[in-house]
């Protein structure tokens, strides 16, 4: 049952976080911004529901290690419900802005809770089938998205994303925290302490490694995916749309979240698998930016292998869940996923300083080169946890 609503949850919180992505050409068009801002209009709601992400990801991880990891899923859960239903009403872009804030700050309690809970229950040998299924169910939330977008008006699909949050909070009251947990919680130990990730050097860099190694997963999918319009034109193509390129993705990224999931699984190892994986999503943003004689029809399939190629995200957050102590797990699974996220913020950053003196797609390769140099390094450096037992804590 705990896996189930756990990956429930995750599918809402895909369904809710990727939603923006999808009606942005189109929210912003009835809101009256100018054809010629809503790039940087855009880029300013993204940025402000990935920094609510950065200091959700904090507050609900320490929450989830001081508080129960059940705690968080109802917490986070009626947090960005309640937003996005409100995100329905906005009639200008300052409300827009803050309840994207909101938003973020309630999304970035989902996939962690939900991934500890799920490592922290199941066998050692089959918690990376656990976190495949939570991936695969939840992933295809950004499917729905893009779908739901097809058939109904922005402010409906916002709707129809928090009402979804609210029916899954009834499912929750059936669910428990982890005895690895309830063992801890008995014992004189420090719960949720961030400082513990700073004030020790090694601790400090193997949580860094595992944020930079997530890093690629969100450039393809918070800037190359999230802005295909503005791709599109600049490779000379029209009628691109966001819905469709979401769409595309993820149908990839669900599919190559369940295979990494079992082929991990079959090798008995994260590393390898996700060397793989990283590899064939640095020659697919290769194609996307620079293949000669683009189409619609190769551009949406190159958005689909990328969904595949970033499909690592699962596996990454088992590693991530392995590698910390049960006092400390919520608060690193919770944040870490977040602040990968959140490095968005500096991609665009880079980005939207770049692309005015070497164009759009010379600043997206230059941005993407820079984050799969840092996400190999950081592979090489962490220890590979497949097998490993969690129950230990951070001293």
């Amino acid at each position: 049952m705990g896996i189930l609503v756990a990956a429930l949850g995750y599918f809402v919180d895909i369904f809710d976080l990727y939603l923006f992505g999808v009606v942005r050409v189109v929210s912003l068009k009835d809101l009256g911004v100018p054809q010629e801002n809503i790039l940087d209009i855009g880029m300013q709601l993204l940025n402000s529901q990935m920094t609510g992400l950065l200091i959700g990801g904090v507050l609900w991880g320490t929450l989830g290690d001081k508080r129960g990891r059940v705690s968080v899923l109802f917490g986070s859960i009626f947090l960005y419900s309640s937003a996005n239903i409100l995100n329905g009403f906005v009639t200008d872009i300052s409300t827009y802005t803050l309840l994207r804030f909101v938003a973020g700050v309630g999304l970035a309690g989902e996939l962690g809770a939900a991934i500890t809970l799920v490592s922290e229950i199941l066998p050692q040998k089959t918690r990376g089938y656990g976190t495949t299924i939570v991936a695969g169910v939840g992933l295809s939330g950004s499917v729905a998205a893009a779908i739901v977008a097809e058939f109904f008006s922005w402010r409906i699909c916002y709707f129809i994303g928090g009402g979804m949050g609210f029916l899954l909070l009834l499912l929750r009251f059936q669910i428990r925290d982890s005895s690895l947990f309830a063992k801890v919680k008995e014992e004189k130990v420090s719960r949720g302490n961030f400082f513990l990730l700073l004030n020790d050097r090694q601790r400090f860099f193997k949580y860094l490694r595992l944020i930079l190694l997530g890093t690629p997963i969100w450039f393809v999918g918070g800037l190359l995916v999230t802005f295909a319009p503005e791709f599109g034109r600049a490779l000379g193509l029209s009628g691109i749309t966001a819905p469709k390129a979401i769409f595309y993705t993820y149908i990839g990224v669900a599919i190559g979240d369940f295979f990494c999931g079992l082929i991990s699984q079959y090798f008995c190892s994260r590393k390898k698998v996700m060397a793989v994986f990283i590899f064939l999503e640095v020659i697919l943003i290769y194609f996307y930016l620079y293949s000669p004689g683009m189409t619609q029809f190769r551009f949406y399939t190159i958005c689909f292998g990328l969904g595949i190629a970033t499909g690592y995200w699962a596996v990454l957050m088992m590693t991530t869940a392995e590698h910390f102590g049960t006092n400390l797990r919520a608060t690193v699974t919770t944040s870490v996923p977040n602040f990968i996220r959140g490095s968005v913020v500096i991609m665009l950053f880079f980005f939207k300083i770049l692309k005015n003196s070497v164009g759009v797609t010379n600043a997206a390769a230059w941005v993407g080169t820079i984050v799969v140099v840092l996400a190999y390094t950081s592979l090489y450096l962490i220890e590979e946890t497949y097998e490993k037992d969690l129950e230990f804590v951070e001293k």
